[in-house]
């Protein structure tokens, strides 16, 4: 069912103070969906993450993932559905004083009850996923850039999320391996059929591996549209994003 919503975001208005951030801003990402989401630094994306998986209150609209309202649901329905949205940190985020394998291990630990056996298996599953079961015992501080933005998609994929949320997953990263990591998205995409939501500025990225885009532009969804459609668009506000 491509048509199903996973997330619906309806007429979402933050402030803080007299700052608006978001604005009835209005999102729809369906099953096994890429959709990018891009906007100018300070425009508000990370705060409607931390809105969508309940790190924050919203002012007002209303908040659906895989069919659950987040802001009338308990806290312990809350953490569950958390287990459902995989995220990829911009930096990584990967713990220095573990290894790779007990990076991978803690969201395991933390949300299953897996004999050692069947979390071998599972943290040996996620590293072939990512192309690097030879890291297993290295330490983050061993790892390339690339390698670390690797080990932390595998951990993100560790619980099979539905859902997987990319925050700038090519920055920082050289044009090659930020290639590479794009393909492995894609790749990732079409194993798990995960529906992503991709925050990113890098419009290489956006043009390769999205099927929707928005653009965040004074709080509101400004323009939602293919790669191509925004792209050719002559409005001054959206071409400054594809210079």
């Amino acid at each position: 069912m491509k048509n199903q919503p996973v997330i619906e975001i309806k007429n979402l208005y933050k402030s803080f103070g007299q700052t608006r951030v978001l604005n009835d801003f209005n999102l729809t990402l369906f099953k096994g969906e890429n959709l990018v989401l891009m906007g100018k630094s300070g425009s508000g994306k990370s705060v409607l993450i931390k809105c969508l998986v309940g790190l924050m209150d919203f002012d007002k609209g209303s908040i659906k993932v895989l069919g659950k309202d987040i802001s009338n649901i308990k806290q312990s329905e809350l953490d569950e559905l958390r287990t459902d949205i995989g995220f990829l940190f911009q930096g990584s985020a990967l713990y220095d004083s573990m290894t790779v394998r007990e990076n991978l291990e803690f969201p395991l630990r933390r949300h299953q009850n897996d004999s050692e056996s069947k979390t071998k298996a599972r943290v040996e599953e996620a590293l072939e996923n990512v192309g690097l079961p030879q890291t297993i015992d290295l330490m983050p501080a061993e790892l390339s850039g690339g390698m670390q933005r690797r080990i932390a998609l595998a951990r993100a994929l560790i619980l099979k999320p539905k859902i997987i949320i990319y925050d700038e997953p090519t920055t920082g990263l050289d044009p090659i391996t930020a290639k590479e990591i794009i393909l492995l998205m894609m790749n990732i995409q079409k194993k798990y059929a995960t529906s992503s939501l991709i925050i990113t500025h890098d419009v290489d990225c956006a043009r390769v591996i999205s099927n929707r885009m928005i653009l965040l532009l004074d709080g509101k969804d400004y323009i939602q549209g293919t790669f191509n459609e925004l792209a050719l668009s002559e409005d001054p506000k959206i071409k400054a994003f594809f210079k």
